[in-house]
């Protein structure tokens, strides 16, 4: 009797335990983050800035970038890593650069590989979680950079749930 209710214990928690050792996520369409990046672009090229523009799914991964043809040859990977390390810490990356001015406990952050601690790397968010990031580079500044992720934002705001 014993045997039998250890079975039927096992049998009905196991499907508990199986729904949480998985997770569902929702990540950006192809057709969203490049219409994200267009945006980007376009307010960068409306302020007069030549830039690269790039989106990375909630991982990281560079989904889309855009060069406009004037853009500096460093633009491309400036824009890669922004998107990537506001997807990375979770924050944008202008609330980055400040938390991790010299002298800081967060200074060492600086230091890793790919990390893009200067404004223009901003999280793209919806229903309550992480969907990307939107990094840009070329503007003079980290504020205009800003500005133009937030245009690419802007864009797509509606296409999400919020």
């Amino acid at each position: 009797m014993r045997g039998a209710l250890l079975v039927l214990c096992l049998c009905f928690s196991a499907p508990a335990a199986a729904a949480e050792a998985t997770f569902s996520i929702k990540v950006l369409a192809p057709e969203t983050a490049l219409k994200a990046a267009q945006a980007a672009l376009k307010k960068c090229r409306d302020s007069g800035f030549q830039a690269a523009v790039a989106v990375a799914d909630r991982m990281g991964v560079t989904q889309v970038l855009l060069r406009d043809r004037y853009a500096g040859p460093h633009t491309p990977r400036m824009a890669r890593s922004k998107a990537y390390t506001a997807v990375s810490f979770r924050t944008n990356t202008t609330a980055l650069a400040e938390a991790t001015q010299a002298g800081r406990p967060q200074s060492g952050v600086r230091h890793l590989p790919g990390v893009a601690a200067v404004g223009g790397g901003l999280m793209i968010e919806a229903g309550g979680g992480l969907l990307g990031a939107i990094g840009v580079s070329g503007a003079p500044g980290g504020k205009e950079d800003d500005a133009c992720a937030a245009a690419g934002i802007a864009a797509i705001r509606d296409d999400l749930e919020f």
